[in-house]
């Protein structure tokens, strides 16, 4: 019996070959006609049907022999973005398909939010080789039980220190600051070094001064244990609760959080906030 001998494609070939597959009159079985100027673009039946279920669809309904297929809603740039991949496994992108598709992608991500998926995405968009920075989108939408996941244990701090300055957060700052304590000592024990070490970058983004006295007195207790936040930031916290003045006080560190719970002493911060809109003059770092 005949061994059989396998033959090898060369890499890249179709590719090399596709823009004469799509742009030369005869090279195809089927012509669609896309965009307002009815650009031409040549295709063939089989690979579309196969690759992709919407084109089996079109493909499928009855028509004239050689008729061309007309998309005049659909941007020649965008079509021919798609029948690339369904022919190469790739695409070639403009700066225009990139930002629809950077719109679209964040869409879908608020759309299927899950308190899992959340930090998972913000993990993603606090990466410098990111393509795109999906972390003010998310916050808004940032689920209080995201806090208590395995994904927010593994934020690295560049991901986790924008979440902390947002004011948008569902989450009252003791829990918070007790998620990222938690965080910390993962951290900590991953990296074997110091809790301090590794909240450092994050800790200053604690609105120490949201808590009530008793709740920055029991915080104060337990930071003896492991030094999580530098002891001038508590001082600071009880010099406001002491001068009872918090307005312009490290500006947005006195400001409340969409999920901050009512305390008495914050009447003197600032005004309270109020669904997405910053008080006049107070925008901050409003995500």
């Amino acid at each position: 019996m005949e061994s059989e001998t396998p033959v090898l494609a060369v890499a890249g070939s179709l590719a090399l070959c596709f823009p004469v597959l799509t742009q030369r009159s005869g090279s195809g079985d089927v012509t669609f006609q896309v965009g307002r100027e009815h650009q031409e673009v040549f295709a063939h039946r089989c690979i579309l049907a196969c690759r992709c279920q919407a084109f089996h669809a079109m493909l499928s309904q009855p028509q004239e022999p050689q008729a061309p297929l007309v998309l005049s809603h659909v941007q020649p740039e965008v079509f021919l973005a798609v029948i690339e991949f369904l022919y190469t496994n790739r695409v070639t992108l403009n700066s225009l398909i990139v930002s629809m598709a950077r719109a679209l992608c964040v869409e879908f991500i608020k759309d299927t939010l899950s308190a899992e998926l959340a930090c998972e995405a913000l993990q993603v968009s606090g990466r410098p080789q990111a393509p795109w920075r999906i972390a003010g989108a998310i916050h808004p939408h940032l689920p209080q039980e995201a806090v208590q996941t395995q994904s927010f244990l593994e934020l690295s701090p560049s991901a986790l220190l924008p979440v902390l300055r947002s004011d948008r957060l569902g989450i009252d700052e003791a829990e918070l600051i007790q998620a990222v304590r938690k965080w910390a000592h993962v951290g900590s024990a991953v990296l074997e070094c110091p809790v301090p070490e590794v909240a450092r970058a994050v800790v200053r983004e604690l609105r120490l001064a949201l808590l009530s006295p008793s709740d920055l007195g029991a915080l104060e207790e337990e930071n003896k244990k492991d030094q999580l936040i530098p002891v001038e930031h508590i001082a600071e916290a009880w010099k406001m609760h002491a001068l009872r003045k918090g307005r312009g006080a490290r500006g947005h560190l006195c400001r409340r959080r969409r999920g901050t719970l009512p305390r008495e002493h914050h009447r003197y911060l600032e005004p309270p906030h109020k669904g997405h809109s910053a008080p006049q003059g107070q925008e901050g770092n409003r995500l």
